[in-house]
C-alpha cells in the first residue's frame, strides 16, 4: 500500500513539472492582391500553373481580374488593383508616365499568329508579313474577327491594319468587331470559319477546341515567326501608392520580384512545353 501511495505521489509530482506543449500561432489570415491582367495569361492556364507558388510563399490570395489590356490598364488607373500584368508597351509606358504605375519589369513574351479556316479564302497561307496577309484578306472581302475590346492583341491588330493603310471597320464588310477575349474570339471565328489575330499562347492552349482554324501567318513554332513586329512582350506594374493609397503595393511589389524571379522564370519556361512540345511564354528575365 505503501509503495503504491509512493507511485501515485511522484506521478503527481511528475505532472507537475511536466513542460505544457506549446500553443501553435495562430495563422494570420492570407493578404489579398487583385491582380489585372490580360485574357490571355488566364486563358492559356499560365496563371493556374504558377499562382500557387506565390500564394504559399506570401500566405497570399490573388484575386484575378482577365479583361483586355486597355481595360486592366484603366483598373490601374481608378486604383481598382494593386498591380497590372499587361501587354501593349505603348500603353504601359503611358500608365507610368502619368504617375499610375511605378517600376515596370519585363515578364515573359510569345508572339502573335494570323489564323483563318483551313479553306484559306484569301490565300494568306505562309505569308511571311502580316500587314500583306491583312491587305489579302481585305481584298478578298474575307471575314475577319476582331477582339475589338483595346486589349493588346486589338492593338497589335489595329497596327497590322494601319501598316497596311486599310481602316476595316470603314472600308470591309466582313470586318466583325465583337469586344470579347481572346478565347472567346477563337471560339467564334472557328464558328464563323474567320481570319483572327491570337496571341500563340491561347492559340495553342484552345486549338483543341477550334477545329475548323490552322495558323496561316506565323508558322507552327515562334521561331518559324519571320515577322518580327508580331513579338508580343509582357510587362508588370505595380500602382503607384502615392496617387492610389489604398492599394497594397508591399505585396504587388513582392509580387513583381517573384515573377521576374529565376525561379518563376523557369516556370514560365516550362509552361506547355509537356503537352504542346512548345512553351506557350518565354522568359523576359534571368535573374
Amino acid at each position: 500500500m505503501k509503495r503504491l501511495f509512493g507511485l501515485m505521489i511522484a506521478t503527481v509530482l511528475l505532472a507537475a513539472c511536466a513542460t505544457p506543449a506549446p500553443v501553435p500561432a495562430p495563422v494570420p489570415p492570407p493578404q489579398k492582391l487583385r491582380l489585372a491582367t490580360t485574357t490571355s495569361t488566364a486563358d492559356s492556364g499560365l496563371l493556374d500553373f504558377i499562382l500557387p507558388d506565390f500564394q504559399n510563399k506570401f500566405n497570399a490570395k490573388v484575386d484575378v481580374i482577365a479583361v483586355g489590356t486597355g481595360q486592366a490598364i484603366e483598373l490601374g488607373v481608378k486604383g481598382d488593383v494593386d498591380v497590372v500584368l499587361v501587354h501593349a508597351r505603348a500603353q504601359e509606358d503611358k500608365f507610368v508616365a502619368d504617375g499610375n504605375g511605378l517600376n515596370r519589369l519585363d515578364v515573359m513574351y510569345n508572339d502573335f499568329v494570323l489564323v483563318g479556316a483551313k479553306e484559306d479564302p484569301a490565300k494568306v497561307k505562309d505569308m511571311t508579313a502580316a500587314k500583306d496577309a491583312f491587305t489579302a484578306i481585305f481584298k478578298a472581302s474575307a471575314t475577319f474577327v476582331s477582339r475589338g475590346d483595346n486589349s493588346g492583341t486589338h492593338s497589335k491588330e489595329k497596327s497590322v491594319w494601319a501598316a497596311a493603310q486599310i481602316t476595316p471597320g470603314k472600308e470591309m464588310s466582313g470586318y466583325l468587331s465583337i469586344g470579347q477575349g481572346m478565347g472567346e474570339t477563337l471560339l467564334f471565328a472557328n464558328e464563323k470559319k474567320a481570319y483572327t489575330l491570337a496571341d500563340r499562347g491561347t492559340w495553342l492552349s484552345q486549338k483543341s477546341k477550334l477545329p475548323n482554324l490552322i495558323v496561316v501567318v506565323g508558322g507552327e513554332t515562334i521561331n518559324d515567326n519571320k515577322d518580327k513586329t508580331l513579338l508580343n512582350p509582357y510587362g508588370v506594374i505595380p500602382v503607384n501608392p502615392a496617387k492610389h493609397p489604398g492599394v497594397n503595393f508591399d505585396l504587388a511589389t513582392k509580387f513583381a520580384n517573384w515573377i521576374t524571379s529565376a525561379e518563376t522564370q523557369k516556370k514560365i519556361g516550362e509552361y506547355g512545353k509537356d503537352k504542346f512540345g512548345q512553351a506557350l511564354f518565354y522568359p523576359s528575365t534571368s535573374k
